[in-house]
């Protein structure tokens, strides 16, 4: 019996050759062979690039353009225009997932103690030794139990979520604890800075005395200004784009399960960041800037 034209089908009806495959016991190879019978060979080079693009799309969790793609396929030694890939993804159905800009929980508190901004809007990596300029914000998840809050540590140079943690609350303790644990992790050989809004918990007594504990620099960006604190706000729109807002989360453990995943099986060490030449942090740091390092966990 000839499979292929339930292949083209199933292909047709839900983009799955692979699963289409394995369930008619045929090998893909097989079937791209058959399907490129009579194409020419730039016709047959876009199937077999076809198939690696969706290979790449994959392992991304859908979530890679055509940018990204291309940079994992160079990697790869795999060498196309990013104009080839952009247009062989949109013929497969194949796109990337763009980040929203979301609303923030920062509630000010006026009696904190006036802080300078130490950033200034400069956010370049090229010019940053890892460990001197850190920044962090504080986010919320909606589970059915309740709302998850997330608070995060950012290293400027290499974009890497250097700690972070969550909670049932918004209370110091929160934001305190992703402190904690980069200090823990990066042990910086000098102060770093740490930039933030000016968020109530931020300007606590609490968190100033943790922050001189540890002889690091509090910066804060200017009041309604998100864009003070931009590499902050993008992460989060990312997370939420790419993982937070894609699924319904029944319990606050299974949200921070799944935040844990992603920030230290994906974002970290695997996810490509256009900032960084389309390199993850890990590679960022392992490649260009090992010598800034003191040590990383």
């Amino acid at each position: 019996m000839n499979v292929y034209p339930f292949i083209e089908a199933e292909k047709a009806r839900q983009g799955n050759v692979k699963r289409a495959c394995e369930l008619l016991e045929v090998s893909r190879s097989a079937y791209y062979q058959h399907r490129t019978a009579g194409l020419s060979p730039r016709a047959r080079q876009d199937v077999e690039l076809t198939e690696r693009i969706i290979v790449v799309h994959d392992a991304s969790a859908s979530t890679y353009g055509a940018p990204r793609v291309h940079a994992e396929l160079r990697a790869q030694g795999r060498r196309h225009s990013r104009k080839r890939i952009a247009r062989l993804m949109a013929a497969a159905g194949r796109c990337g997932r763009t980040p929203k800009r979301w609303r923030t929980t920062t509630v000010a508190d006026p009696t904190a103690p006036a802080r300078p901004d130490l950033i200034g809007r400069d956010f370049t990596t090229a010019a940053t030794a890892v460990n001197t300029r850190w920044c962090g914000d504080i986010t919320y998840v909606h589970t059915r139990e309740g709302w998850l809050y997330l608070a995060t540590v950012i290293d400027l140079a290499s974009r890497r979520v250097v700690g972070w943690a969550t909670a049932d609350h918004l209370r110091t303790d929160l934001p305190a604890r992703a402190l904690s644990n980069a200090v823990a992790s990066r042990r910086p050989d000098r102060p770093p800075i740490f930039h933030s809004d000016r968020g109530c918990q931020y300007g606590s007594a609490q968190y100033t005395r943790l922050a001189d504990q540890h002889r690091i620099r509090l910066s804060v960006g200017r009041k309604g200004q998100c864009w003070d604190n931009a590499v902050a706000e993008s992460f989060f729109a990312t997370i939420k784009t790419e993982l937070l807002h894609r699924e319904t989360w029944p319990t606050r453990t299974a949200a921070h399960t799944a935040i844990f995943n992603w920030i230290e099986g994906w974002y970290n060490t695997r996810r490509r960041h256009s900032t960084l030449g389309y390199l993850s942090p890990a590679a960022y740091e392992a490649t260009a800037h090992t010598s800034t390092i003191s040590k990383v966990a």
